[in-house]
């Protein structure tokens, strides 16, 4: 038994770190480069359409490269392509800011997005099962998280020391060190069936799986929710940085920077709890809290604008976010459990954050250019109000008894069943 155990804490091991540095490849490019543009002489609204682009590129990709991820029978091979892709991107970035280079970047990096952390996740359920991924996935994500935190502090340095173009040099330096944690990874560990929800005894009724989906009115609803969070959620920040930066804008770019490690901070030390509590108790009194905090938090940056004050509120935005993105994903894995269609679920499930988010940015600047920043924070908490009570009335729990049961009564080794057993056949 020995003999199996060491392996696969290895796998989860380079696995877990895998998620750490893909983490800082990607916090490494995104944020960065409007900034780097406007340093290059970029209009604000040539700076908009350039991210825009990018973003369109990966809303338009989400749910494509769930099927793709769940057809892909060598998921190493394509995180590595994904890899490679995003790379290409930040080289890009390292040339003069022409208009061509700079989009030619953007779909280079919007279109690696889809792939990655979707593939990465589904070689997690393919290599420890349906049992162990909630525990595992909330570690996934507490390195994710932890990475994030890194980089920000990393590309903050580097910036200063070297101008915002060495940034995205970082970014491709560091995609050498999630390299070799990929290959780390024994491909023999990565059960196919199991990465994309399915059974080995159902791989001949994918059809039925699919149409499944599409009558699951529990997953639908929950898609629905997933956007009116979003739809609230996302331009909450950006708003809060926008209205300070009026006041007094040297201050705005670090007080941005705060918020955001604060918000990455909390999730890495609660990922972790979070799978297991979720594994043990539920999904939905986890999604109720998360949900809930959300119009709390909007309200509560209409009271107040001194910074410890805002920055203790931001907690509750690393909560929310902790909440969503673990718990999100494990009732996609509850609801196509057994359909072989995990990953296509996911990618709608991404699909629906990125419409939200970007409607959500829209909606809040119309009502702060037509009233003022209170009523946008209001109205986006309204907008919270309804997720929540749509999560409330319309989803019930997606974990079953017996998993709860199940989840109660495991310990270590048996986290590590499902490898063995697959190492046995």
């Amino acid at each position: 038994m020995s003999n199996l155990i060491q392996p696969a804490r290895k796998g989860l091991a380079a696995l877990e770190w895998l998620n750490f540095f893909l983490a800082d490849v990607q916090t490494g490019l995104g944020p960065f480069v409007a900034a780097y543009l406007a340093a290059s002489g970029w209009n604000p609204g040539s700076v908009g359409y350039a991210l825009t682009f990018g973003g369109l590129v990966t809303v338009a990709l989400q749910t494509p490269a769930g099927a793709v991820v769940d057809a892909a029978r060598n998921k190493k091979r394509l995180v590595l392509a994904s890899l490679a892709v995003l790379v290409a991107g930040a080289v890009l970035l390292l040339t003069r800011p022409t208009t061509a280079s700079i989009y030619g970047s953007q779909f280079l990096i919007g279109a690696a997005g889809p792939f990655l952390l979707p593939t990465v996740t589904a070689i997690t359920l393919g290599m420890v099962g349906a049992a162990a991924f909630d525990r595992q996935f909330g570690k996934n994500q507490a390195f994710n998280s932890a990475g994030n935190v890194f980089t920000a502090l990393l590309v903050a340095a580097v910036s200063y020391g070297f101008g915002y173009r060495a940034i995205f040099a970082v970014a491709a330096l560091l995609a050498l060190p999630a390299l070799l944690c990929l290959m780390a990874i024994d491909a023999k560990k990565i059960d196919y069936a199991r990465a994309r929800g399915g059974d080995a005894l159902q791989e001949r009724e994918r059809a039925e799986g699919l149409r499944a989906l599409l009558k699951d009115r529990v997953l639908l609803l929950f898609l629905v929710c997933a956007f009116l969070f979003h739809l609230a959620n996302a331009a909450m920040l950006p708003q809060l940085g926008e209205m300070l930066a009026k006041g007094n804008p040297k201050a705005a770019a670090p007080f941005m920077s705060a918020c955001i490690i604060v918000t990455q901070v909390v999730i890495a030390l609660s990922a972790s709890w979070i799978g297991s509590r979720a594994r043990s108790k539920g999904r939905k009194p986890l999604l109720l809290v998360g949900f809930g905090v959300l119009p709390i938090r909007g309200v509560l940056y209409t009271v107040t604008h001194m910074t410890g004050a805002l920055l203790a509120i931001q907690l509750l935005d690393g909560v929310a976010n902790a909440i969503f993105g673990i718990v999100s994903v494990l009732v996609v894995k509850d609801r196509t459990q057994g359909t072989g269609r995990f990953n296509l679920a996911s990618g709608a499930l991404a699909t629906m954050v990125g419409v939200g988010a970007a409607l959500s940015n829209g909606i809040g600047g119309a009502l702060v250019q037509r009233l003022n920043f209170r009523a946008s924070f209001l109205g986006l908490s309204a907008i919270a109000v309804l997720a929540f009570v749509v999560m409330w009335t319309a989803i019930p729990e997606t974990l079953s008894a017996k998993a709860k049961v199940g989840a109660s009564k495991a310990n270590g080794l048996k986290t590590l069943q499902p490898e063995s057993e697959a190492q046995a056949r």
